[in-house]
């Protein structure tokens, strides 16, 4: 503890050194024409590779050649995610078919469908007494890092980690794949149990079930779920799947694949990508932000007093005072998320189901009112609309997930993602990304 104490008061001592010598001002980044973030004064990402997993779009370009903001689109693999989810049928989970039209770049047929899901069932297995010796071993509040240890700690487990065949790297992606859940719930009840003393669930998943019936399955007591529950969960993990390539942890998939270092490796550094609360943390802002509002607003359904609370929030005097309506604009969609359209509906039948429709509403108005707000208060370069992050934290909330499984969830669905990428990086780049950096220093004698 001493020692803590002594490098603390170390650090404390050096940061302003730090602040100084690390700051590079805007207008140097405007001499060089350097995009910080790798985004322009739109938000448009800087291009950096090819891709053919998935596509966004956003704009689309008129007949003098303008680009104008259209309704958002998300594409797997040249499907509409859109038309996937809803040509799913009443009782049918439509995960597995999307994992493995993102890696394999094909929708399967019945036969293909049936060996996936099989595979993937039988593949759903921690090494003897991982388990105990892993997860729950050092248990964390902070379940992403839970997990991150464990994927790297299975690499002491296999016998050819460093092995870059394609065929190897399917098996690695299609097993973690499978195993995420195993690995996110366990690390959770772990947690739960050591640190706050709750009792300790450890079920082992079903290979006969789906993703989403196997994560409610281990998560609760009594293993039992509805089918609405499990299929909001599938939509939700569908719409979270992939997303462009152009986000920050699939970014680090690639970079650190084109390294040539092994899957576990890989995976682990979008791991630390993700749990980062500028990527994966979203909804967690969302649900903070709406308990806020249910506890300052006194009638949810008073239009003018929600507003004026809005303002409020978007001048900095509320909430956390950073002039933000969390859940509210996205980084590449102008007009609306595709995601946040065809969950929405999702959102509806389960807020029902859960005698939640007085919050449904506070949402919807919700909706309505912060693109007004903030079209009034800010200068905006496109337009703003609800993001997918907005709606799926009230849907966790509702099927009783814990607030520390919310990032972990995402991973769950990303993972097929991310697996997706690093074989388009390992086949069709095989280069070391390698970016340039222009230095400003200033020669010292």
């Amino acid at each position: 503890m001493a020692e803590r104490d002594f490098l603390t008061n170390y650090a404390a001592g050096k940061q302003e050194m730090c602040i100084a010598n690390d700051t590079i001002s805007d207008s140097l980044f405007q001499e060089y024409g350097v995009n910080r973030g790798l985004r322009d004064v739109n938000g448009k990402g800087v291009l950096t590779g090819l891709t053919g997993i998935s596509k966004i779009v956003s704009f689309k370009e008129d007949e003098t050649g303008k680009a104008v903001p259209c309704d958002g689109e998300l594409w797997y693999r040249g499907y509409n995610v859109q038309s996937l989810i809803r040509s799913l049928k009443e009782d049918e989970f439509g995960f597995e078919k999307t994992a493995y039209l993102l890696l394999f770049g094909e929708l399967p047929d019945a036969g293909e469908l049936e060996e996936f899901t099989k595979v993937l069932g039988e593949s759903r297995t921690l090494p003897t007494n991982f388990t105990r010796d892993v997860i729950m071993k050092a248990p964390s509040k902070d379940i992403m890092n839970s997990m991150t240890r464990s994927i790297l700690t299975l690499a002491a487990y296999d016998d050819h980690t460093s092995d870059g065949s394609i065929q190897n790297n399917i098996r690695q992606c299609v097993q973690l794949i499978a195993i995420f859940p195993m690995l996110a719930v366990y690390g959770y009840h772990a947690y739960n149990h050591y640190e706050n003393d709750s009792s300790m669930y450890i079920h082992r998943p079903d290979p006969n079930l789906s993703t989403a019936e196997n994560f409610l399955r281990m998560l609760r007591p009594d293993n039992q779920y509805t089918p609405l529950e499990a299929q909001v969960l599938d939509a939700a993990l569908i719409l979270h799947m992939e997303h462009g390539g152009g986000n920050n942890s699939t970014f680090t998939t690639r970079v650190v694949t084109s390294a040539g270092t092994d899957t576990y490796s890989a995976i682990a550094a979008a791991m630390s990508s993700l749990k980062g609360p500028k990527h994966g943390g979203a909804n967690i802002k969302v649900m903070q932000m709406m308990n806020d509002i249910r506890a300052n607003v006194k009638d949810w359904e008073d239009r003018d007093e929600v507003r004026a609370y809005l303002a409020k929030m978007l001048d900095g005097e509320v909430f956390d005072k950073k002039g933000l309506i969390y859940g509210m604009g996205h980084a590449v969609y102008s007009l609306s998320d595709p995601r946040e359209r065809v969950f929405k509906s999702y959102v509806e039948h389960l807020a029902v189901a859960k005698k939640r429709q007085k919050d449904m509403a506070l949402y919807n108005m919700i909706e309505e009112l912060a693109p007004e707000l903030i079209g009034e208060k800010r200068h905006i370069f496109k337009g703003v609309s609800p993001n997918v992050d907005f709606y799926s934290g009230f849907v966790y909330e509702m099927l009783d997930i814990p607030l520390e499984l919310y990032t972990p969830l995402f991973a769950i669905a990303r993972i097929a993602g991310w697996s997706a990428h690093r074989l388009e990086e390992l086949v069709g780049m095989n280069k070391i990304i390698r970016p340039a950096y222009k230095s400003v220093m200033k020669e010292k004698e």
